[in-house]
């Protein structure tokens, strides 16, 4: 059942809004490429099970003030976790625009539009 030229004009809207947004968010997240690293993520694991250990403790010898070191430990290995890595910079440029074709889609042509094309061609009956 082909799609009528309303249903066509929506889907094609619909698409151009998709890429449009997903290229907004692209646009605005804040770094790019700078994944966490395994190292990071232990440091953090260590420090937050460390922090607990101390909270727990301050809590059981009634130190207030233990408590709150341990919760500071926690939170800084979080932070250490999630921090832009030495090499990495906050000014790298970000991707824009549409984005890079991916395994199984060529440069000219979206996935989309191939499928629309075959979808036609079936049709067609060819």
């Amino acid at each position: 059942m082909a799609l009528s030229e309303q249903e066509q004009r929506l889907l094609d809207e619909m698409e151009r809004s998709f890429y449009q947004n997903d290229a907004d968010v692209v646009s605005t997240s804040p770094r790019s490429g700078a994944a966490v690293t395994t190292r990071a993520v232990v440091v953090a694991f260590l420090s937050v099970a460390v922090g607990i250990g101390v909270v727990v403790a301050g809590v059981a010898t009634n130190i207030p003030v233990l408590g709150v070191v341990g919760f500071v430990l926690m939170l800084a290995g979080v932070v250490y976790a999630f921090a832009v890595p030495k090499g990495a910079s906050e000014s790298d440029p970000l991707p824009t625009g549409r984005p890079s074709p991916k395994r199984g889609e060529s440069a000219d042509g979206s996935f989309m539009d191939k499928l629309g094309n075959r979808w036609d061609k079936r049709q067609q009956g060819e």
